[in-house]
């Protein structure tokens, strides 16, 4: 037995992403159509879906909250792996966003799994009742992670797990010299969750990095 890791290299990433089932033709029309809105490409990669999927099922979970709607592909792939009584509310403070994502998420074999919800990360999340979500998923501004976080210990049922999205800062977070202005925030925010007593967490090395973070 080693205690030794494996070095992940770009190939390898790309061998997993090519040994994972990728999108659907509905999915890909709505990569395209959010491009076309200019809406950025910024949306998660297809394995890392299959992961949060798999991670749902398993967890039985039936509600979720999403912060960071962006088109509208997250929430659409995570409301795939809940239940017929299963809801995922996503929080989009643009209102564009907001009304694209709603209007794909019409489209959907989900569209009454699914609830938008426009306005501020902190300020949705407030209005979330105590111990009533399953599982929550962190996507949006970097800085404000240490707010959804709180707010996330608080909704999560005991058992319950939160997601949070790009803990590779963009694939900058080790680079001496960053270019993305969030890379600080997110580095910032790896030592909150490494510290953070509630929870049992791990970074995922799949797609941007994902923390994957169990409420004790």
């Amino acid at each position: 037995m080693s205690e030794t890791t494996t070095p992940f290299s770009a190939r390898q990433l790309r061998y997993v992403a090519e040994h994972t089932v990728g999108d659907d033709a509905f999915l890909i029309r709505l990569k395209r159509a959010a491009r076309a809105a200019g809406i950025p490409s910024i949306w998660i990669a297809p394995e890392q879906a299959s992961l949060m999927q798999i991670l749902l099922r398993l967890a039985r979970a039936r509600e979720v909250v999403e912060v960071g709607t962006l088109a509208g592909y997250s929430a659409i792939v995570m409301a795939r792996a809940l239940p017929p009584d299963g809801r995922v509310r996503t929080i989009e403070i643009n209102p564009e966003r907001a009304a694209f994502a709603e209007s794909w998420i019409g489209r959907s074999d989900v569209a009454g799994k699914v609830e938008v919800l426009c306005g501020s990360g902190e300020e949705m999340l407030s209005r979330i009742a105590a111990n009533s979500a399953d599982a929550t998923f962190l996507d949006a501004d970097k800085s404000g992670y240490p707010i959804y976080l709180e707010h996330s210990m608080r909704i999560l049922k005991p058992g319950g797990f939160v997601m949070v999205d790009n803990a590779f800062a963009f694939g900058q977070l080790l680079d001496e010299a960053p270019t993305d202005r969030e890379v600080s925030a997110v580095r910032a925010f790896n030592e909150v969750m490494a510290d953070e007593a509630r929870l049992h967490s791990v970074i995922v090395p799949i797609g941007d990095g994902l923390w994957i973070g169990v409420k004790r």
